[in-house]
């Protein structure tokens, strides 16, 4: 019984781990679960983590280089023939055992400041691999967010092609009847039974179109595919409104707070301090060093022990090291760090500059797309209205059929562009967010 209750709970624990590695089936994702899933799957955002901890090895690294270095060794040795006697230095020509038993430690007091600057250098790079790490989970939670909208988008899409599908079969099911009794040409009939045919086919494509749009979604997320998973729609206080902030703005806002951008600077910190690290290298090294040896020998008059203690010495001292010429290598050592100085402040303009070119470009989109959907919030209104007035004219028989149809059509396409300018407005306000290092939903 005991082995069943275990069993059942291991089943339990595991079902439970599995379903948090992937959308819970049959139920409603919220946008925040969705980027939650999306951050914690996405292969790009784990290399970034584990490349940012390969940075802070390197830094506590640099770190503990200050650190005195303490080795040991330990060494047995058998002499056969003529040989040196450890302990008493005088020659004999007999087999000897002896050891040896050294502990050496060597610590550097000044080295032109290389290893100081050398640790501000990998604290940088680690504090660039932070923004890198988090630069990684903005562009997912950013691809989760615009994939999410893309997904409810064609579920509005869906939702109005329905009733329009619904509207043209009314108005092919009232003329059949009045076809039966001859009181409509059946022209007019086929007429209607063709927008309704083109109807369905537009319902049918914005299915296909929502459906690969949940697929890429889940995608990003990095789940396994499931179609009965739903999303939770969104209310109308997380709609936005007119966006509050010009280009310039955005950019200013950009330079403090976006990830990249802080990533690209503190790069060009480190490449400074590699630069102090690498000029170091010309000054004369410093150093402390101290060391503890005994040994044993065979021929001693002593036991193991005795002799361990009584051979004991000890030393220490300070040396200074002074490079003369060691094939300029450290000479071109800095030649290369100022390099990549240079490549790191290229890096860094190039990153601004493009930066400032996307913010620009964005925001003409974003200022496009709002002016967009108020233009098209009038349109669906003046449609809705013709439409409204044909049918009762189409009804009555004072228009043919042509003109509804004209109607109808113009009106179905117009709230079809209003539901898709609506999304894209969304889409790009949060891009603008993005660059503002503001994505909170």
């Amino acid at each position: 019984m005991r082995y069943y209750k275990l069993l059942f709970l291991g089943l339990v624990v595991f079902g439970n781990l599995k379903a948090y590695s992937q959308a819970p089936a049959d139920s409603v994702l919220t946008l925040q679960q969705c980027i939650d899933l999306a951050i914690k799957n996405n292969l790009d955002v784990k290399k970034s983590e584990l490349q940012m901890q390969t940075q802070e090895i390197a830094y506590n690294q640099a770190r503990e280089n200050l650190l005195p270095s303490i080795n040991g060794n330990v060494s047995h040795n058998i002499s056969n023939g003529r040989s040196q006697d450890p302990t008493n230095y005088n020659y004999v020509t007999q087999q000897i055992t002896y050891a040896q038993y050294n502990l050496n430690s060597n610590l550097t007091l000044f080295n032109g400041m290389s290893l100081i600057n050398n640790i501000k250098r990998y604290s940088l790079a680690y504090q660039a691999g932070k923004m890198d790490f988090q630069q990684a989970k903005d562009l997912v939670t950013l691809n989760v967010i615009t994939a999410y909208l893309q997904v409810l988008d064609n579920e509005d899409l869906l939702k109005a092609t329905d009733i329009q599908v619904e509207q043209a079969q009314k108005q092919v099911d009232r003329l059949a009847i009045l076809n039966k009794d001859g009181a409509t040409p059946p022209a007019t009939l086929y007429d209607l039974k063709g927008t309704l045919a083109t109807s369905k086919i537009g319902a049918v494509n914005t299915k296909a179109a929502m459906g690969i749009s949940k697929i890429n979604l889940l995608q990003i997320m990095n789940v396994p595919l499931d179609k009965s998973v739903k999303l939770a729609r969104l209310s109308a206080d997380q709609l936005p409104g007119s966006y509050d902030k010009n280009a310039e703005e955005i950019y200013a806002k950009a330079l403090n707070d976006l990830a990249l951008v802080k990533a690209y600077d503190l790069r060009l910190k480190s490449a400074e301090k590699e630069v102090k690290s690498a000029k170091g290298a010309l000054w004369p090294t410093i150093s402390a060093f101290g060391s503890l040896a005994t040994n044993y020998s065979s021929t001693g008059n002593t036991g193991y022990y005795s002799q361990l203690k009584n051979n004991y010495s000890s030393g220490f001292g300070v040396g200074l090291s002074i490079p003369v010429l060691n094939y300029f290598q450290n000479r071109n050592k800095v030649a290369l760090a100022r390099i990549d100085l240079q490549t790191a402040k290229y890096n860094n303009d190039f990153t601004k500059i493009q930066l400032k070119q996307n913010i620009d470009q964005a925001y003409i989109n974003m200022t496009s797309a709002l002016e967009r959907y108020h233009l098209l919030r009038d349109q669906v209104d003046a449609y809705a209205e013709s439409y409204r007035i044909a049918e009762v004219k189409f009804n009555s028989g004072a228009i043919t059929s042509v003109d509804f149809v004209i109607a109808k059509s113009n009106y179905d396409q117009a709230n079809t562009n209003l539901i898709n300018a609506r999304y894209d407005y969304f889409i790009r306000t949060k891009i603008l967010d993005y660059y503002q290092g503001n994505l909170a939903l």
